[in-house]
């Protein structure tokens, strides 16, 4: 356990001068809160035989908000003084005017815990950590003599957060997050090909520098590589695709999940927008957007605005009954926040975000939805893709992917990428799987310049009717 805990009232600010402030600040307002925040962070890379970077960070700050209606008025400072507080005071107060509003309750207590405290930074030391990526590059380049570059990655970060609300409510939480990540390049008939694997969570790093989980990624990462070294070039057209278990719900977070985010859905610009209560998917098609998964990536005790996160149904049989959202979109949508307000760091504002978002499984078996694919796709693996949160179209990329051909998995494929919008694919969804999975945690996701980490989940899935971009006939 950290003794050093993040107490900015008692080693910054005094705390009834900063509540002073505050309330200053969101006189008039419908809603704010000074959000104070410490953050370290930490990135190993090994790369080549050798050390590449090694890097350390460390930042704190305070981030002051008052809203009024749909206007927000936001400063933030490294400098954790009232000096630096009361010119932020300034700045917000712009954004209240004449006022007129009615400021919000405080979010609800919660004793709940979905992870530990300590900070995975210091548990482990810095030899350990160096000498576990030099075990992982040499023992990836004795599993195959067509290895030729091997990458490692060690990452932790420890978050300390303290929310402060105009009734003088203080809320914290102190997050912490690991992860590993492996890439091996393989050299055959001077073909290269890659295969990458990785994961972690909001944990320490002991369970990622266990002999048994790092071989085992890297292990993945020079199966993929092999896979892709003799994969033959990806058909082109429309056909149906099978989706596989896990990380293949990137697929979902980013074509369906940005579209049901309450902000964009308030403004009329999501695809889903006004069709609260519609079929918007096939039955039987359940996806929920989840913060209480105990040490998962996307998870949260409270969010960034103090609200508990929860296990929230955004579709239900196919029927769209939700939209994620944070305290101002909720209170404009005349609906309850869901614990989804979050921010990338203290100079940032909240807005509606996803945590762990996820498709519940079927009935069927994997090997049944593979034998009914009588000519199409089965995608396992995907890299990156691009979204229009609007119109809902998306593109991506497929890391690890096979020809399917009357029911039969065939040769492995190169180069395809899936092409579709998030409302359509919903719709067009013929099969589910009961081996829904979680990703292995190594999500993040980008909105209006923000990152924050996330989780992703599903079934084996089918989907009739996507285009796929290949380049054989």
């Amino acid at each position: 356990m950290t003794e050093d805990r993040f107490r900015p009232f008692e080693t910054a600010l005094d705390r009834e001068a900063a509540l002073k402030h505050l309330r200053q600040a969101t006189l008039g307002a419908d809603d704010g809160e000074l959000f104070l925040e410490r953050r370290k962070s930490e990135a190993l890379s090994f790369d080549d035989g050798r050390m590449k970077t090694a890097n350390f960070d460390a930042s704190q700050g305070f981030g002051l908000r008052s809203v009024t209606g749909e206007v927000t008025g936001y400063a933030h400072s490294s400098d954790i003084s009232e000096t630096a507080l009361a010119r932020a005071v300034e700045t917000t107060r712009l954004a209240v005017g004449a006022g007129g509003g009615t400021l919000a309750e405080a979010p609800r207590r919660s004793n709940r815990r979905l992870y530990g405290d300590d900070d995975p930074i210091v548990t482990t030391p810095l030899p350990v950590k160096l000498e576990t990526l030099h075990e992982i590059d040499a023992f990836a380049r004795g599993l195959d003599r067509r290895v030729v570059q091997v990458t490692a990655t060690l990452a932790a970060s420890h978050q300390e957060v303290v929310i402060l609300r105009p009734d003088g409510a203080e809320l914290c939480d102190i997050r912490p997050m690991s992860r590993l990540n492996v890439s091996v390049i393989v050299e055959q008939d001077g073909q290269r090909q890659s295969g990458t694997a990785g994961g972690g969570g909001r944990l320490g790093l002991e369970g990622l520098i266990d002999p048994a989980d790092w071989q085992a990624k890297t292990r993945e990462a020079l199966r993929i590589a092999l896979v892709n070294l003799r994969a033959e070039a990806a058909p082109a057209g429309v056909m149906d695709v099978v989706l596989g278990p896990g990380w293949p719900g990137i697929l979902l977070h980013e074509a369906i999940g940005h579209g049901l985010e309450g902000d964009f859905n308030r403004k009329g610009s999501s695809a889903f927008a006004g069709l609260m209560g519609a079929r918007i998917a096939a039955p039987g098609v359940t996806v929920l957007d989840d913060g209480t998964l105990p040490d998962r990536r996307g998870s949260l005790t409270i969010d960034d605005e103090g609200t508990p996160s929860a296990r929230n149904v955004l579709i239900e049989d196919g029927i769209l009954v939700g939209y994620m959202q944070d305290r101002q979109n909720a209170r404009l949508m005349g609906v309850e926040a869901t614990g989804n307000g979050r921010r990338e760091s203290f100079a940032h504002p909240p807005m509606p975000r996803m945590t762990n978002t996820y498709m519940l499984g079927g009935d069927a078996t994997p090997e049944e939805i593979v034998a009914d694919l009588r000519e199409g796709i089965y995608a396992v693996g995907f890299g990156g893709g691009q979204v229009d949160i609007t119109s809902g179209k998306f593109v991506f990329s497929c890391t690890e992917a096979y020809r399917v051909k009357n029911g039969k998995v065939g040769a492995p494929v190169k180069g395809a990428t899936l092409i579709g919008d998030g409302a359509t694919a919903l719709q067009k969804i013929r099969a589910l799987g009961n081996d829904m999975a979680l990703d292995p945690g190594m999500g993040n996701c980008g909105k209006q310049g923000q990152w924050v980490p996330v989780g992703v989940g599903q079934p084996t899935v089918m989907i009739g009717g996507l285009t796929v971009g290949g380049s054989a006939a």
